[in-house]
């Protein structure tokens, strides 16, 4: 394609798709879900996940962007007409995580100052100074009461939390100033965004595994249980995490390949995106236990098990919990420790960010081709930050993180990596994107991949998608309350998701689809007027959803199948 942005090298390729892929999850939810899903063991369905999901997707995403020089949605228009909207919802469920991404990397711009406060006080850090009084575990209460501010009583729970929006700021200025410029800069910035986490990383280990208590922290990380391997909720967790810490359906590594020549390597690019992530996710477990190990030892020898917390609460509270009872070892240890730690995570997460934002611009500049990088940059990062201020940034914003997640990693996701494999799988000539892939990369591909795209990873996505529902439906809701009074707005998160599947399909011009989505809206409307007054909201949306999935795919199949395939053209 004449006079599309390349990158300066492959290596800048290579570093931007790894440090799409490395982000905050490597570091707090990677190092938990080994831990509780056998351990050393785990290692055996996580391995088998990456090489029968992990790989033939990433390959799936590099091969059709390079193959067809274009966006998500351009590349899968490419492919048919009618797959378009796949890649424009893709891209809107990216929009939706960088929003809720960018609020987390605020905390770390919070803490980062309060650790550069500790540094000017002595070695004192704020989170661990209780005020006279308190009682219990001081830095939670910090965490909720002074970073969050956190309140969900109705005439509070939309009240800002100023510091909050000046870490959005400054975070979403990053990225367009990374951005604005187009490919060319990125490759330039993440030479230093991406080594540098690894630097801190293995600086953070040495010192962590100095710590008294260390190895007990490293032996429950990676002691086996091989009972765990005849479970199968271990293998899906396996497969969920591959899938999700790969950044594999939001139409960024489509993107990226996208600026790659035509004529460059598939698979052996894949492979090292994919090797080196999983690398970083084993390496950040030694930190993270190591300083787990020391912190069980600082409260008396507990066990292990009693001071492990997944996600925010693990980087928010348990480590800089750890940090502030380094002081015995030099009062500079505390801060300098703390310092280095949320550096880490905001070069972790700048680097996945401003991917999700570059995969947007690009799918936006391949259909509106006369707008400009920096006004297309600047309009998508104002946008994000105003509804991440509005919503994330407020005293109720870690209800509105939970249950975005929720939804854009359980469902969004999810279904856009089925759709993928279902579309090249099904309705592409699959031996044609091999062949394409074969004749430019150094390792080949044989049977082993299109059985992975055809058969084992559509099978595990879409009993994740079901057992999700099936759950949701159980349960009577596709959230689980909080008993507050920000329950009345639970129905936000699924109401924006289903104008998501609006947009893509207005974006892809698919006229016929909105009509079905009315359909399939008017048929939940009625089954909740019919249903007694008793049953669960989610029987009637799941009713409507159903409807419009059966004709909506019955129309695209009928669609598809009277045009000729890509690889026939």
């Amino acid at each position: 394609m004449a006079g599309r942005e390349r990158w300066n090298s492959r290596t800048a390729f290579v570093m931007a798709a790894v440090g799409s892929a490395v982000g905050l999850g490597n570091v707090w939810r990677f190092p938990v879900t080994c831990y509780r899903y056998g351990g050393g063991a785990f290692f055996i369905p996580y391995f088998v996940a990456l090489l029968t999901a992990g790989v033939p997707l990433m390959i799936l995403e590099y091969g059709i962007g390079q193959m067809m020089q274009g966006s998500a949605p351009k590349a899968l228009a490419r492919v048919n007409r009618h797959t378009e909207w796949v890649g424009w919802f893709a891209l809107l469920v990216g929009l939706v995580i960088s929003i809720y991404y960018a609020v987390i990397m605020a905390y770390s711009v919070s803490y980062l100052v309060y650790a550069v406060r500790g540094l000017f006080a002595g070695g004192v850090m704020p989170w661990s100074s209780a005020p006279e009084g308190f009682t219990g575990a001081y830095e939670a209460a910090f965490f909720t009461e002074t970073v969050r501010r956190h309140s969900s009583e109705a005439g509070e729970m939309w009240q800002l939390v100023w510091p909050l929006v000046g870490g959005l700021a400054v975070t979403w200025a990053a990225v367009y100033v990374i951005l604005c410029r187009g490919v060319g800069r990125v490759g330039k910035v993440v030479m230093l965004s991406v080594p540098l986490p690894v630097v801190v990383l293995a600086i953070l280990a040495v010192r962590g595994l100095t710590l008294p208590g260390a190895s007990e922290g490293i032996i429950y990380y990676l002691t086996p249980n091989y009972e765990a391997l005849r479970d199968p909720a271990t293998w899906l967790a396996a497969y969920g995490q591959i899938f999700f810490s790969l950044t594999i359906g939001f139409g960024v590594m489509i993107a990226y390949a996208s600026y790659m020549p035509r004529e460059s390597d598939v698979t052996n690019n894949a492979f090292i995106t994919c090797f080196a992530n999983c690398a970083t996710s084993f390496f950040a477990g030694f930190v993270v236990f190591s300083v787990l190990g020391f912190l069980a030892y600082q409260k008396g020898g507990v066990d292990v098990a009693g001071v492990i917390d997944a996600g925010p609460g693990l980087v928010f509270v348990t480590y800089p919990t750890a940090v502030s009872q380094m002081g015995e070892f030099g009062r500079f240890w505390p801060p300098v420790i703390g310092i280095l730690f949320f550096l880490m995570l905001l070069f972790l997460g700048v680097d996945s960010l401003f991917s999700l934002i570059e995969g947007i611009t690009t799918g936006l500049r391949d259909r509106y081709n006369f707008l400009s990088q920096k006004f297309l940059t600047g309009a998508v990062c104002l946008l994000s930050f105003l509804i991440g201020t509005v919503l994330f940034a407020s005293r109720a914003g870690i209800h509105w993180l939970d249950i975005f997640d929720h939804w854009a990693n359980d469902y969004g996701l999810v279904i856009v990596g089925l759709l993928q494999c279902v579309i090249v799988g099904y309705f592409f000539r699959t031996d044609t994107l091999r062949d394409y892939i074969n004749q430019v990369s150094e390792i080949k591909l044989w049977g082993w991949w299109e059985l992975c795209i055809r058969v084992i990873t559509p099978l595990v996505l879409g009993y994740l998608v079901f057992s999700g529902f099936v759950t949701a439906l159980t349960r009577g809701t596709f959230y689980g309350a909080s008993g507050t009074d920000f329950d009345r707005y639970l129905w936000i998160a699924p109401v924006s998701f289903a104008v998501l599947f609006v947009i893509a399909f207005s974006l892809a011009r698919l006229t016929k689809i909105l009509g079905l989505i009315g359909f399939g809206t008017a048929i939940a409307l009625l089954t909740w007027l019919l249903l007694p007054a008793t049953a669960p909201l989610a029987a009637s949306a799941f009713s409507g959803l159903a409807a419009a999935v059966l004709f909506g795919g019955l129309y695209i199949c009928i669609s598809i199948a009277r045009k000729p395939k890509a690889g026939n053209q």
